[in-house]
């Protein structure tokens, strides 16, 4: 599996707001295998966004790059699959 093109977050952690760098992205709820189906978040002109299959609140950081997150953690990748098997 290739690294994404768009960004995946998760909020395994459960923690209350997740700062992205990225206005559009997928939410996967939770590290596989207990993710929701992934969805595609687009911000657009706002600054936040809520998850309407887990209600993670999302909230754009300019200061993040694209494809990060604070906390970093939240961040799903092939890397993060491979070290959850």
């Amino acid at each position: 599996m290739a690294d994404k093109a768009v960004p995946h977050f998760h909020n395994d952690l459960g923690v209350a707001v997740i700062h992205v760098g990225s206005k559009e992205f997928m939410c996967i709820g939770a590290l596989p295998p207990f993710d929701h189906p992934h969805v595609f978040l687009d911000m657009g002109a706002d600054n936040e966004i809520i998850c309407q299959y887990c209600s993670t609140l999302y909230r754009y950081r300019r200061e993040l790059k694209a494809g990060h997150a604070d906390p970093e953690a939240c961040v799903w990748d092939d890397h993060t699959r491979l070290a959850a098997e």
